[in-house]
């Protein structure tokens, strides 16, 4: 925590400018540093050889494909994408709020009522479905379960 302090500290005069020229360089620069990274974290974690990322370890449970299969790096990565869509449209959402841009207010508020309407999708499939599966996981045909 004391290293990413400090490497703020020091990149802050660099960063500043590019959250605040515009909703568009705050967009890039914040999916640069924010989600890549973490779409990463867990795209390549999930498809590695442990098949989950540190906190399923410490639960015990792991990602796989719907025939409890390891599911591969792509699958992992189709997956990650699929699950950060709806974190990803509200980011842009925020910044076009923040940062006022040429979209009409109507076209920002229906995209965050998506992103609602999405993560509302991704729960509920979550308790309807035989395997507890999300929507991103049934579209990826992966399954989290329990290490066996």
């Amino acid at each position: 925590m004391i290293l990413l302090i400090g490497v703020f500290y020091i990149a802050k005069p660099i960063l500043i400018p590019l959250f605040t020229a515009s909703a568009l360089s705050a967009e890039i620069t914040g999916f640069l540093l924010i989600t890549l990274p973490v779409y990463l974290y867990f795209a390549l974690c999930e498809g590695s050889k442990s098949h989950a990322t540190w906190g399923k370890r410490r639960m015990g449970i792991v990602v796989v494909d719907v025939h409890g299969q390891p599911c591969g790096l792509g699958r992992s990565l189709f997956r990650s994408a699929l699950k950060f869509i709806p974190w990803e449209l509200s980011h842009f959402t925020i910044w076009h709020m923040v940062i006022p841009s040429g979209y009409p207010d109507y076209i920002i508020y229906i995209l965050l009522a998506t992103v609602y309407g999405w993560v509302f999708i991704y729960l509920l499939c979550a308790f309807i479905s035989k395997n507890k599966q999300t929507l991103y996981d049934f579209i990826a045909g992966t399954v989290v379960r329990y290490k066996d």
